[in-house]
């Protein structure tokens, strides 16, 4: 499974000098709007201290991270629902995506121009947010036109779909995101296979220059925001973090810390991303590496085997499962087992956050 996080909002926020900084990629980043046309994509390690802990712990030569992906997509203006500045081909690569992160300016730069008259980040949430639900609305009205024609045979199942549409369609014209909608499972299958761009899981990243940053004009309109929407809001000092790639972590976090920062807003995003998306993380220590997957929360042992290779999936035998807190209590592997604490699980074991796994096959 491939989760891709999408960086979506107006022109010239900073969507591509965060990327850059996530990624420690090479975006073209320029003060005028539409730079980036086609998407740029990155994979990006996720921070996790118990893989940290377990390096330090078991000191193998090889640690590899699990990751995510993360999409550079070019800047939506007032009107790209109707096809405004490229509208319609950027709102296609917003729905490729799993995850919206909407990058919000709340910095001055008279070298950068803005999209608006004057710096108002709540209101250019609204914006962003306006043009997503017209979108939905957009396929929601079509679908319902289709919808309409097709109950007129009186089929009870087409009569249903035609309902939750409807009430979705009133949802939205009241600005609500399709995601809040409460629906029964048999309505939640039918609208999973929309398009729809407001039932994508959905956060704010607040990109602050230094001197807004320390002012905090605008982090209580934004907060007070992501508290009506019940959405994640993670401040960023995105140019910072950029310029500050290239040195050691132990400097960059002093660098951070000067400018009031206690925990880079990047790992941070991450981390929220990661979450958002519902995955978990399980780890392998086989020869000399030790290593992260991800896997969606509640995936099958087997499923999680077929991560690592097809084969191991295929010829699944047993997982021998263990807790990274009783390993690093313990210290060893082989302390854990003589503790009585290794358990042994069958392919539909639904794999724990934090297990540590050694899966067991045949090559057939």
């Amino acid at each position: 499974m491939s989760c891709r996080c999408g960086l979506v909002g107006l022109p010239n926020v900073g969507k591509s000098t965060l990327f850059n900084a996530l990624t420690a990629g090479r975006a073209e980043v320029a003060g005028y709007p539409f730079t980036t046309i086609n998407p740029n994509t990155g994979i990006v390690p996720v921070p996790d201290p118990r893989l940290a802990t377990l390096a330090e712990l078991l000191k193998p030569p090889k640690v590899t991270p699990t990751t995510i992906e993360f999409v550079d997509i070019a800047g939506l203006i007032q009107g790209a629902s109707q096809g405004e500045g490229l509208g319609n081909q950027f709102l296609a690569h917003i729905r490729d995506v799993d995850l919206l992160v909407h990058v919000v300016r709340c910095f001055e730069a008279e070298d950068i121009p803005h999209a608006a008259p004057s710096l108002e980040p709540a209101r250019d949430v609204e914006v962003i947010d306006t043009e997503l639900l017209l979108a939905d609305l957009e396929i929601i009205g079509r679908q319902i036109l289709k919808t309409e024609k097709a109950a007129k045979s009186g089929d009870k199942k087409t009569l249903a779909n035609l309902k939750i549409l409807q009430r979705l369609e009133a949802w939205l014209n009241e600005g609500r995101w399709a995601s809040t909608l409460v629906c029964s499972d048999s309505e939640r299958e039918r609208l999973a296979e929309l398009p729809l761009l407001t039932r994508k899981p959905y956060l704010l990243v607040a990109n602050f220059g230094e001197t807004e940053w320390h002012n905090r004009r605008f982090l209580p309109a934004l907060e007070k925001l992501a508290r009506e929407r019940q959405v994640p809001l993670i401040p960023i000092l995105g140019e910072l973090e950029a310029e500050l790639l290239d040195l050691p972590p132990e400097e960059r976090q002093e660098f951070l810390a000067a400018a009031g920062v206690a925990e880079s807003g990047l790992a941070r995003l991450i981390q929220a991303s990661y979450q958002l998306l519902h995955l978990i993380t399980f780890y392998t220590i086989v020869g000399p590496e030790v290593r992260a997957w991800t896997a969606p929360a509640g995936t099958q042992a087997s499923r999680c085997a077929g991560k690592i290779h097809s084969d191991m999936e295929k010829g699944f035998i047993k997982v021998e499962v263990m807790h990274f807190a009783d390993l690093t209590r313990l210290g060893s592997a082989a302390k854990v087992k003589e503790a009585g604490l290794l358990h042994v699980e069958g392919r539909d074991y639904p794999v724990q956050d934090g297990e540590i796994l050694l899966f067991r096959f045949q090559i057939r």
